[in-house]
């Protein structure tokens, strides 16, 4: 579980990520809905790609309840997990036009307003959750934080999901020769065309909440999650087999609209900090806990041949993946990616 010394420092660099001038006393500007009229309440939707039951969607469900319960009412949250109200792209470009106010995308969702943010397709990054938290404490993560304000969006807090594994309807996936022929659903990145394509297999992007028919149509043959993901979208209804390779990660930055959060008069802007930050302590547990259990309930459901790679297997592929450092250290950026690797010290 989170080292609660760790898990302190976290959520103060959320708050310090968050805080900016706290001096605007204006209600919400028109370019998110309309304004709030005496005693109604600030409407605030946060749009997601997730079911409810994933950490992220529990987490946007908690921020909820602590933002209205801190606000005795003046701001009420609007929850709509599973692309009810927008999908991958589509809530990113709502966000910024200040049609939705909070999102909570996946970072590589990120790639075309920061490519540094590709860090984390970077293969075997990171050894455990430790070191991706450590990395979110460095400079080098404020500074990819504070990126996003010139595109309308305010970075709120990291939520973590955990580690990517690869699933198939082919055959097992133990070495890298099991990759070739096959092609893999992926989310959009250089790094992650240059991963499948080092594999010998093709890739294509397509939104997360199409990737279950994608599978079941036989589109893709494959694709790489989390097992919560892998269990909530139930994915083992269409793939057969799971590799544990631990090899990238997934994870989420929480942003808000500027405009809005601008907009909020002092104690409502300290109000949804406070509340963020119970929130990512909330998720955190969260993230941790449900992935242990959903794939205990990937072993126990017997509907996918499971199979977890010796360190040799694994060597085999950090050797084949490591030029991909030199290949895209001009993109990321030696720091952020030095930052990265020093975590794991």
């Amino acid at each position: 579980m989170f080292n609660k010394k760790k898990l302190s420092v976290l959520l103060s660099i959320t708050l310090a990520l968050s805080l900016t001038a706290v001096g605007c006393g204006t209600k919400p500007s028109a370019t998110t809905d309309k304004p709030a009229t005496a005693g109604a309440p600030i409407v605030v939707k946060f749009s997601h790609v997730v079911t409810a039951d994933t950490p992220k969607g529990k987490a946007a469900d908690k921020f909820k309840e602590l933002l209205e319960q801190k606000t005795a009412g003046k701001m009420k949250v609007e929850v709509y997990p599973s692309s009810q109200l927008y999908g991958d792209k589509e809530e990113l470009e709502q966000a910024q036009a200040g049609n939705v106010q909070i999102i909570a995308p996946s970072i590589t969702k990120l790639v075309g307003l920061n490519p540094k943010i590709q860090y984390v397709d970077l293969p075997f990054l990171f050894p455990d959750n430790k070191a991706v938290y450590k990395f979110w404490e460095s400079e080098a993560n404020k500074k990819l934080m504070n990126s996003f304000d010139k595109f309308s969006l305010k970075g709120l807090a990291m939520w973590p999901n955990g580690f990517k594994q690869f699933t198939d309807n082919k055959r097992p996936l133990l070495t890298p020769e099991d990759f070739k022929g096959l092609k893999f659903r992926t989310q959009a990145g250089k790094v992650l065309e240059a991963q499948f394509k080092t594999l010998g297999a093709g890739s294509a992007t397509i939104a997360f909440g199409e990737t279950y028919a994608a599978l079941q149509q036989g589109t893709v043959d494959g694709q790489e999650n989390t097992f919560n993901n892998i269990d909530t979208q139930k994915y083992q209804e269409v793939q057969k087999y799971l590799s544990v390779t631990n090899h990238g990660r997934l994870d989420y930055i929480v942003l808000i609209n500027n405009t809005f959060f601008n907009g909020l008069a002092p104690d409502l802007q300290k109000a949804v900090l406070d509340s963020m930050a119970e929130a990512t302590k909330f998720e955190i547990e969260q993230a941790e806990l449900l992935d242990k259990a959903s794939l205990e309930s990937l072993k126990k459901g017997g509907k996918m041949q499971i199979t977890e790679l010796t360190p040799a297997q694994l060597g085999v592929f950090q050797k084949l993946m490591e030029p991909l450092y030199a290949e895209f250290e001009s993109m990321i950026s030696k720091e952020v990616i030095d930052a990265a690797k020093n975590a794991s010290k």
